[in-house]
Formats: C-alpha cells, sequence, structure tokens
C-alpha cells in the first residue's frame, strides 16, 4: 500500500475512460462502474462491453511508459511462474489505461467472511499458501534471468522507513501525540533492533501486500492483484501479511496449522527459528500498516481503515505482551499508544 500518491480526479478519469471507449468505437454511454480503489495512486472503472462481457480499466493519473511500469514488468514476471493474475488485454500509455480481466468483487475476504464452515476457510487459505509457495520457489527459478526485481529489496534502510512513518503518521498524524525526544530516542533503538534482524532473514519475491483485499475468487480460484510493488524480502513477509491480515483475524490454530503447512510445502523444518521470524515480521508489518492506515483516515478522511486500524493494534499488544524479546519496545511504545497502556 504507497500511501504517499494522490489518485486521479473524477473528471480526468471519466475523460480517459470515453476517449477509450471512442477508440474502440464502443458509445461512451456504454454502463461503466467506478471500483472501490486502493491506497495507490489508480482509480479502477469496470465497463460491459456487452451484456455478457465486462473488463476492468486500470486508470492511471497520467500517461505510463509501459515499457518501465512495474505493474506490466512484474505481471510479466508472475506469468512466467506462473501466477494466478487478470489477464492484460491492451495498454493505451497515453490515456494511463490498461485493460484487464474482469475477477468479479469476490475477495479473499468477503468469501471467509460469508462462510461458517472453517473446514472450507482453511482449504481456501492453503490455496493462498501455495501461491505464496509457487511465488518464492518460482522466483528463485527466474533469478537468472537478470529481472529487474531481483535488485529492488527490503534492505534495512527500507523496513526502518516503513517504521518510521508509522511514528510520523499514525501516532504524530492521527493520533495527534506529541512522542517526547527521549520515548523517540527509545523506540527508534528498537525499531533499528527489529529492521536489521528482518533484513538478515532469508530473501524471495515478495509481492508485498499479499492480504485478503488483494487475492480474488474467480471461477473456484484464487487471484493476484496488486502485485506492482512486489521485491525481494524476508520469507516470512508475505505469510505476516496473510496470517496477520488486517482485515480478517484467523483463529491461532488455523495459523499454526498454515504455518506448518508452508513449511510442508517448502521442505524445511517448521520449528522455533521459523516462528520467530513469522512473529517479528508480522509486527514490523503490522507496525507499517497502522502508518498507512493513518495517512489514510487523517490526510484523506478515508474511514474504512477504521476496523482495520483497531484490529492491527491488537495484533501489535499481543505480539508485545506475549514474547519477551519485545519488552523493550513495548516499554517504549506504551507511552504513545493507549491501547498499550493497560
Amino acid at each position: 500500500m504507497d500511501a504517499k500518491n494522490a489518485q486521479p480526479n473524477p473528471t480526468q478519469v471519466n475523460n480517459s475512460v470515453r476517449e477509450w471507449l471512442d477508440r474502440r468505437g464502443l458509445s461512451s454511454t456504454k454502463k461503466t462502474e467506478p471500483l472501490r480503489g486502493d491506497a495507490s495512486d489508480r482509480q479502477f472503472v469496470r465497463v460491459r462491453l456487452s451484456s455478457d462481457n465486462t473488463r476492468v480499466l486500470v486508470v492511471h493519473k497520467e500517461a505510463i511508459d509501459q515499457q518501465n511500469l512495474p505493474f506490466l514488468q512484474i505481471a510479466d514476471l508472475l506469468q512466467r511462474i506462473p501466477i494466478p493474475i487478470p489477464t492484460i488485454y491492451s495498454v493505451d500509455a497515453d490515456l494511463g489505461i490498461i485493460e484487464v480481466e474482469d475477477l468479479g468483487d469476490e475477495t479473499l475476504e468477503t468469501a471467509v467472511c460469508n462462510t461458517a464452515d472453517e473446514s472450507k476457510r482453511r482449504t481456501t487459505y492453503e490455496k493462498a499458501v501455495n501461491i505464496i509457495v509457487d511465488i518464492q520457489r518460482g522466483g528463485k527459478t527466474l533469478q537468472a534471468s537478470g529481472d529487474k526485481l531481483f535488485n529492488v529489496a527490503f534492505d534495512k534502510a527500507n523496513l526502518l522507513f516503513e517504521l518510521e512513518f508509522f511514528l510520523a503518521q499514525f501516532v504524530e498524524r492521527y493520533r495527534q501525540t506529541t512522542i517526547p525526544k527521549r520515548i523517540h530516542s527509545a523506540i527508534t533503538e528498537e525499531f533499528s533492533l527489529l529492521a536489521g534482524a528482518m533484513a538478515d532473514e532469508p530473501r524471495v519475491v515478495c509481492h508485498r501486500d499479499f492480504h485478503s483485499r488483494n487475492l480474488m475468487k474467480h471461477r473456484q480460484r484464487l487471484y493476484v492483484i496488486d502485485f506492482q510493488d512486489a521485491r525481494m524480502g524476508p520469507d516470512m513477509y508475505d505469510l505476516a501479511s496473510l496470517l496477520r491480515d488486517s482485515y480478517v483475524e484467523l483463529p491461532a490454530d488455523t495459523v499454526e496449522h498454515l504455518l506448518a503447512y508452508y513449511a510442508e510445502l517448502m521442505e524445511i523444518d517448521y520449528n522455533a527459528n521459523l516462528r520467530e521470524r513469522f512473529i517479528r515480521t508480522a509486527l514490523q508489518r503490522n507496525l507499517k500498516a497502522l502508518g498507512t492506515f493513518g495517512y489514510q483516515i487523517a490526510r484523506k478522511g478515508n474511514t474504512r481503515y477504521q476496523d482495520a486500524t483497531t484490529r492491527t493494534i491488537s495484533y501489535v499488544k499481543q505480539t508485545l505482551r506475549s514474547d519477551q524479546r519485545y519488552r523493550k519496545l513495548d516499554h517504549a511504545l506504551s507511552p504513545v499508544i493507549d491501547e498499550l497502556q493497560s
């Protein structure tokens, strides 16, 4: 979730979509439907080409460089692995529009929330874990290709930036809490240790935002979307995004089952070291997400993230209170996060 980009305005989107329709000899009165977007600089519009044929237009705020656009580059890499992603039908670079397959409206989030059958939920999540494994294994196979993706990684500086973004956007901007210099220094010292430990973990190809709203259920299959920020990173990163999801809270035994399932697929030991890496990565990931949510709510008035904020803070509190390794971080954060003061 890249919180720093602004979306194109509605008039700009309408003009671009109208021109896209005109180029194809389609009526500008063709039914179009704005879709809920993400925290990026894009808008999404569903276009009904005929009674039984729809597409989704990904509309950027300006013209795009087709040869260097991360979305198209990563799509090509994922197709070579292969990973199920929406088919790309056309690119109108000057309009900033990419025409992609319409996967419908059912995300993994809505799919699991609409069933009370825990067995079905686990089976669906196992499919998601299989995709993570495919990305990691396939990415390793393709590393010899020299693709630019393999030169971009979560290093200590990137991970630390995300943690500092949490302080600036969630604590200071959204919660309007002033952080005393002494406490700020104590927090950043612990953040530095956390980021350094993560940077030393095994690196694999990471989707970077692999959660229940970025997995679409279409024709009984899961498809991956919002993949343009993929890069090399800790092997637990996508698992942490999925299993400590800000939008869907999974039972503890399901999380354990899926971690063990991942280890089995990867043919590695499901041991204390793996669980330690998962917990550490989930903590960093949750704090990073809070920074984005704080920005979206305080700066853009996007209250749809409010429930996710509450759930994510509960994850952070659970980790800090249940793991002695984060005792100092808990002590440092408690004065500036109300929920940690009890």
